[in-house]
């Protein structure tokens, strides 16, 4: 018997939902799509899942979620159907594609994009849903895959009012902040001027470790003492550790934030917004890039920083010692 917690059940009672009544599909089980699946299995809700790659599939399957043979099957099972996928073009694709979601949806359905796609595919996708009969809510999510994990992400949401509260409890079962921003379109907003955010923050935290460094302070010190002072972010508390751990595997790749960078510069052009800071981090990620870095976290934004002091921010096991001592 599958364990359903009791407090995902009374969401759901409050709002008239049953998991009998609704069903949710979930097209890409990537770092962020597999571990909001198995949230959404634990409260209950019947899931049916699509991915290319099958190891996924076969994961969740043993957790008793369906297969879908493609992302028309997904649409087939199911009312509300999201998708966390890793770039605009496979968006496009799956939602609007000859065998997209789009494409086979069902009036009424309703279909979610948690990843970044900025606004105006969101709203193309939303026009064609609507011809369809059906409704599209941008709502990209911030919390990284930890948060995915933890149910504790940030999900900005755009579209009608009414479609947000229709799809509130699936939502609600993958971020513990659910916020609608505004029209379709408005949730992507909100996300790239996160991402410009987050770009911008690593990017100061990573300069100013070095600075500190070179100059003889201990690193890890040093940010101890910057946790309680007006230089704290959430970028340094983040990237800090991974950065004096040495740790870059990827949590967040630099691809995917290069990627979101572009799709900030394109909304900026078209609004007319000055983008100096951001611009900067770009051409930072870009020597990334060409020191084979595009795979690594975003953390990994302070080795330019360090090839050009000649220092590496690191623990000093000499102050641990004297620390434990």
């Amino acid at each position: 018997m599958q364990y359903i917690p009791s407090c995902y059940i009374a969401h759901l009672l409050e709002r008239g939902v049953t998991m009998e009544t609704l069903r949710v599909g979930f097209v890409g089980l990537g770092r962020m799509g597999k571990p909001m699946c198995r949230n959404l299995l634990r409260a209950g809700f019947p899931l049916a899942v699509f991915n290319r790659s099958q190891s996924a599939v076969n994961e969740l399957v043993m957790a008793v979620a369906h297969r879908a043979d493609s992302a028309a099957d997904v649409a087939a099972h199911a009312d509300i159907i999201l998708s966390a996928l890793p770039s605009p073009q496979a968006s496009e694709t799956v939602f609007l594609g000859r065998d997209g979601l789009v494409t086979h949806a069902s009036p009424g359905q309703i279909f979610v994009e948690v990843g970044t796609i900025g606004p105006s595919l969101a709203r193309r996708i939303a026009e064609a849903a609507e011809r369809r009969g059906c409704s599209f809510l941008d709502a990209p999510v911030s919390g990284g895959p930890e948060g995915a994990r933890d149910a504790t992400l940030t999900v900005m949401v755009g579209g009608t009012a009414a479609t947000v509260a229709r799809a509130d409890a699936v939502l609600r079962t993958i971020g513990s902040t659910v916020r609608r921003m505004g029209e379709v379109g408005a949730g992507s907003i909100a996300k790239l001027v996160n991402q410009a955010l987050t770009a911008i923050h690593t990017a100061s935290a990573a300069e100013a470790l070095v600075l500190g460094t070179a100059a003889g302070v201990d690193p890890a010190a040093l940010l101890e003492v910057l946790a309680t002072s007006y230089g704290q972010s959430r970028m340094l508390d983040r990237s800090g550790p991974r950065i004096l751990d040495r740790k870059f595997e990827a949590a967040a790749p630099l691809r995917l934030l290069m990627k979101d960078l572009d799709l900030v510069e394109a909304l900026a052009s078209e609004v007319g917004a000055p983008l100096p800071l951001t611009t900067v981090v770009q051409s930072l990620c870009s020597t990334c890039e060409a020191m084979g870095l595009s795979e690594s976290d975003l953390a990994a934004l302070v080795r330019p920083f360090e090839c050009e002091a000649g220092s590496t921010v690191c623990r000093s096991v000499a102050v641990e010692e004297i620390s434990r001592g």
